[in-house]
């Protein structure tokens, strides 16, 4: 892929429509750049990963190589058939059932009947809609349109497969079995492109990720290089005033304007140690003065990978919010702080009965060094998990005679 670029439209007050393929229209500031300078090369049997915030452009990669959208200029080479999954309600005809779609699926890639006919029990059985595959797959959940979209794309048997968020729809075991799938496409010296917010699910695969960013491409490296850039990205937010951040939804009644880190002591901290005690403090503003409806607040922590740790909020602890004052503080103070040492990261929300009224998505990095917790001088390392489990040990004799002495 080289050089690929896809405009997209500003539209509002003062803005006039500007075509793409217009040879007058140049880089204006009613316009703005979806994708652009995008190069790289995927070889055969490669698993690549793309990842990116939201609006990076990654689903419009995958829109142009899949020539759903013409880009703007640049090109995309492509060598062998091609198989996409983008997002749910692509790809299938709602008014055929499940059956005819997937010999219309294998037909647009250029199977014949008989090499469809092949496929067509393993497809059903992976997929789990045996029982509605003459069902028109308008009447199908998201989750049963997914795998048998997936299944189809899956199995007939595409030199390049791209995927888009597959994994944001379905249960674990589906999950678990399209992350199986595509390693056996990828072993059987075929290409895939994945597409996901699942950092775990990109360690796991891909050996290959893209970073991209406003449209460009940030990073392209080893898969855990990558993901390190891709979450450095907008985290530290420790001593910032949050009320104007962006990357925020919710009603905004109350806003959450500023993120600090404490020890036992109340002092400031950019570092916490295992076992130590740690005070997350939330300084609040009321925009709305009227709002004194119960509340409550959490906290979520992930791996630096996506991956879930702990979460909690002021319920768990029988402690109720409301009647709030304009201005003040949320502390959650955890006494023993029992991650192991690594780089964790912070999300914090405000909800009001099933309402979201802030949410700071990656609001905070949190680094933990090692500590003295368990008390030998000792932790397990980060691959073990990220849990710290304090236990006493002893030995004690079955006093069973000894007749044989080993040296």
């Amino acid at each position: 892929m080289r050089g690929k670029e896809e405009m997209l439209n500003k539209i509002g007050a003062g803005h006039r429509m500007v075509e793409p393929d217009d040879p007058q229209a140049g880089p204006e500031p009613n316009t703005m750049w979806a994708l652009k300078d995008v190069s790289f090369t995927v070889n055969k049997g490669e698993i690549v990963g793309i990842i990116g915030k939201n609006g990076a452009g990654k689903s419009t990669l995958l829109k142009l190589l899949t020539r759903i959208t013409e880009p703007t200029s640049g090109e995309a080479i492509m060598r062998g058939r091609v198989a996409s999954l983008l997002e749910v309600g692509t790809g299938f005809h709602g008014e055929l059932t499940g059956r005819e779609n997937i010999y219309l699926n294998g037909a647009i890639l250029g199977m014949k009947k008989k090499e469809i006919d092949e496929k067509f029990d393993e497809i059903v059985e992976f997929s789990g809609v045996e029982k509605f595959i003459d069902t028109p797959v308008k009447r199908y959940s998201s989750g049963m349109y997914v795998r048998l979209a997936f299944a189809v794309a899956a199995h007939l048997e595409p030199e390049i497969l791209l995927v888009d968020e597959v994994l944001a729809v379905g249960d674990a075991e589906f999950q678990k079995k399209c992350l199986g799938k595509m390693k056996d496409i990828a072993a059987g010296g075929r290409t895939v492109l994945f597409v996901s917010h699942n950092m775990a699910a990109i360690e796991n695969l891909c050996t290959r990720t893209i970073v991209l960013k406003d449209g460009h491409l940030l990073k392209d490296d080893l898969t855990k290089e990558s993901i390190a850039a891709y979450m450095a990205q907008g985290i530290n937010l420790q001593g910032q005033n949050l009320l104007d951040f962006s990357n925020r939804k919710g009603s905004g009644e109350i806003r959450i304007i500023n993120i600090s880190l404490r020890d036992g002591n109340d002092r400031l901290i950019t570092l916490s140690q295992s076992g130590g005690t740690l005070k997350i403090v939330l300084k609040f503003m009321k925009l709305c003065s009227d709002f004194n409806r119960r509340i409550y607040v959490s906290i979520s922590c992930n791996t630096m990978m996506g991956v879930p740790v702990f979460l909690q909020h002021n319920r768990m602890a029988g402690v109720n919010f409301d009647n709030l004052p304009k201005r003040g503080e949320f502390i959650c103070e955890i006494d023993t702080f029992n991650l192991t040492p690594s780089t964790y990261i912070l999300s914090a929300t405000i909800i009001e009965g099933t309402d979201y009224v802030d949410i700071i998505p990656d609001a905070l990095q949190l680094t933990v060094e090692s500590g003295n917790y368990l008390g030998g001088g000792e932790v397990p390392p980060p691959s073990f998990g990220p849990c710290l489990m304090k236990a006493k040990w002893s030995i004690v004799s079955d006093n069973i005679k000894e007749d044989k002495i080993c040296r």
